[in-house]
């Protein structure tokens, strides 16, 4: 196959190419090449890297009346996304343990229509799963410093944290940290949006930070902090890559779109931990990530029903944003943003620092996993165009650019997905 005649982009740069596609890799990027068989015509398209949302809640087996994985592989692929990772709670049985992961890894095989890891838990005393997970392909091993909101996936404490990640150095994976902590997290009584948000503070992020940078330093465990919400979490970690710590970390849409004002607004559909930060935090964090900052951008997409959604009282109401279709094209209607670096944090650094060989980029050896799109179309966030299980977001009304003219995963249209183990 022979992808011709589009812009193709990648975390280089920007170039008209045609893409040769063998058996279900790329052979040659380049102007003018010679082609055979079957020919995608891709003039007047940009041609992105498949994207990897590596922070998706799919819920599969267990609450699937919140989300499964046929529609939100199907929201993925819509969005430009060839391959995702799966978190490890708010399905049943929590993927803590071998027989959990197989149950999870069989309802994956079943009907997840895009490649597809696993994030397996680390929670206190199931030190002796980590080393049969990740034989059994466990991409690395999912934390909470603070309680996750699901009374099957307890949090570590600090002690518990470090005998893990401990163990997961010499396992040569690695830990994902909700970074709140549960020291810093106030005993708010009241109902109101300005409640919930001053019960999670900024500090109790920073706080968390800090101290898993310092076990990630004192073990030589690979950590990676997932949704940062604070520019002084991203500054946090950056310092510490300077110091030599192996320590990554993401922000999601939301941190990037949403403020503290717009909570009242949005109500439940914007609830979330960390929640939304000040406007002025929003918009350096937004300044950061258009200069390259921040390095992963994922959806966090955590889905419920609406009715869990609902009501007045933000102590009782689900915490979680649906949004994994809408993430590439939130990110392209920013004025003035680089088309390299929309590649660069929804798939190749994704692919670099988890490990997924042949993924992420469009050069000869990968694999092709492809999302033509057409950067003419502006549009906004639409419920009827949600393939969400239960069709709502917070970002409905939100300006979006480009309409998907067609996926390729492994150079087909996406059917049928396969499990991806790391590099590692």
């Amino acid at each position: 196959m022979i992808v011709r005649g589009g812009t193709v982009v990648t975390a280089r740069g920007v170039e008209k190419a045609d893409i040769v596609v063998n058996r279900g890799r790329i052979t040659e990027v380049g102007p003018d090449l010679e082609g055979f068989g079957q020919v995608v015509v891709a003039t007047g398209l940009h041609v992105f890297p498949g994207g990897i949302d590596s922070h998706v809640h799919f819920n599969e087996p267990g609450r699937t009346e919140w989300e499964d994985i046929a529609h939100g592989t199907s929201a993925l692929a819509a969005g430009g996304y060839t391959s995702f990772i799966d978190m490890p709670l708010n399905n049943l049985p929590v993927t803590t343990t071998v027989e959990a992961f197989d149950l999870k890894l069989a309802a994956m095989e079943r009907s997840a229509t895009i490649d597809f890891g696993l994030w397996a838990g680390l929670v206190p005393g199931n030190l002796d799963q980590l080393g049969p997970l990740v034989a059994r392909g466990a991409m690395g091993f999912k934390a909470f410093m603070c309680p996750s909101g699901i009374d099957e996936f307890p949090a570590c404490d600090l002690d518990s944290l470090r005998e893990g990640m401990e163990r997961i150095a010499s396992l040569g994976s690695i830990v994902l940290v909700h970074a709140e902590s549960p020291a810093m997290l106030r005993n708010v009584a009241g109902p109101t949006a300005e409640e919930f948000i001053a019960s999670r503070p900024a500090e109790a992020e920073i706080q968390a930070l800090e101290d898993v940078i310092a076990i990630a330093r004192d073990t030589g465990c690979r950590t990676h902090v997932v949704h940062v919400s604070t520019v002084q979490g991203m500054t946090t970690i950056a310092e510490a890559q300077l110091r030599g710590v192996d320590v990554s970390g993401e922000t999601c849409p939301h941190y990037l779109l949403y403020s503290d004002d717009d909570l009242e607004r949005l109500g439940g559909l914007g609830k979330c931990a960390p929640p939304f930060r000040s406007a002025g935090n929003r918009d350096d964090l937004r300044a950061m990530a258009a200069a390259g900052e921040v390095e992963i951008v994922v959806s966090d997409h955590s889905p419920s029903t609406l009715e869990l959604k609902q009501g007045d009282d933000f102590r009782t109401i689900w915490g979680g944003i649906a949004g994994c279709q809408s993430t590439r094209q939130l990110l392209l209607a920013w004025d003035g943003i680089e088309l390299p670096l929309v590649a660069a944090v929804t798939a190749t650094r994704v692919a670099e620092r988890f490990g997924l060989a042949n993924k992420g980029d469009i050069a000869a050896g990968f694999d092709a996993d492809l999302w033509l799109v057409d950067l003419g179309w502006d549009g906004v966030v639409r419920r009827e165009d949600l393939l969400y299980k239960n069709q709502f977001s917070a970002h409905e009304g939100q300006r979006i650019r480009g309409r998907t003219v067609k996926t390729l995963m492994r150079g087909l249209e996406p059917s049928r997905g396969e499990h991806i183990r790391p590099a590692w």
